[in-house]
């Protein structure tokens, strides 16, 4: 075996080389997280200061806000800093301590997005029992086990990574750090860490999403038995902002960590990232929260 050295720091992919252009971009991801943290953060407020506003459906719209905030929390404001001063490197640990809270927020966002199809289940097809079936604790109950299965998953992956050693190259082909890339620059075999994830991970993943697309399936069906077209309109208003939500969430989040190794789209690899990491959680509020008529009501009132 030839000599290797264990790397302590890795290097991010700098976005661009041109300063011009980092300031350029400096800007925008600034923008883009800034409207994330306010609209989010909007959310949260009204959601807890309005009355009416304190309802099973409000209650996860809440929680999903926050969970988009301290997402994109995790990974622009690092990577304004790297525009700036155009230093792209990460120590190995803070990279490590990176990837525990993008796994873990990504996580909860999965089982949260889950709980929150059952709950528009309920309210459409079963909208006489809703008030017994979604009780306040129930709905505890269901966001104690997002946030504490989250958990638990992430720190199985984030301690797996204890066996490995890095060994170079040290350069990530991402703008932060993540799982698939770390194990890139591994020089341990990193097969018990990939079946460690794609069983753990792929039985929480493929439950979480079996029960999503069953729950849509139900109410799409019972969307289609009901006669009247504004009744219609009305139910499938209710559901059309979670589902392009939740499409534009998987479809992010499987280009990604199903297929890490496309060195011939790493453009396209690059679009996706950013549309994960910055878009989506500014596209939750945008096009699934403040499009609820209770909550334009809630802001008029609060303005």
């Amino acid at each position: 075996m030839k000599n290797q050295t264990t790397i302590t720091s890795v290097l991010l992919m700098s976005l661009s080389d041109n300063q011009n252009t980092n300031y350029v971009l400096f800007t925008i991801f600034l923008l883009i997280y800034l409207m994330t943290f306010l609209c989010n953060f909007l959310i949260i407020l009204l959601v807890v200061t309005c009355a009416h506003l304190h309802t099973p459906m409000f209650f996860f719209l809440g929680n999903l806000a926050f969970l988009d905030m301290s997402y994109s929390s995790v990974t622009v404001p690092r990577t304004l800093c790297e525009l700036t001063t155009q230093d792209w490197s990460i120590s190995l640990p803070d990279c490590i301590t990176q990837i525990f809270f993008v796994i873990y927020f990504g996580a909860c966002e999965v089982f949260l997005l889950s709980s929150m199809s059952y709950d528009r289940y309920v309210a459409i097809c079963r909208p006489l029992h809703y008030s017994q079936v979604m009780s306040w604790g129930k709905c505890t109950l269901m966001v104690s086990f997002v946030w504490s299965t989250a958990f638990f998953l992430t720190i199985i992956f984030t301690l797996c990574l204890k066996r490995l050693t890095f060994c170079g190259p040290n350069f990530i082909h991402n703008f932060f750090c993540d799982l698939p890339h770390l194990f890139q620059i591994s020089c341990t075999d990193t097969f018990i860490n990939i079946l460690v994830l794609i069983i753990v991970g792929g039985v929480f993943g493929i439950i979480a999403f079996v029960a999503t697309f069953y729950s849509y399936v139900k109410i799409f069906s019972t969307v289609l038995s009901i006669r009247t077209s504004e009744g219609k309109r009305k139910a499938f208003s209710t559901c059309t902002s979670h589902l392009t939500v939740v499409f534009i969430f998987y479809a992010s989040i499987t280009f990604i960590y199903f297929d890490p190794n496309t060195s011939n789209l790493l453009t396209l690899n690059e679009v996706v990232t950013v549309i994960y990491a910055l878009i989506t959680p500014l596209l939750n509020p945008l096009i699934y929260s403040l499009r609820s008529k209770d909550l334009q009501s809630a802001l008029q009132k609060a303005l």
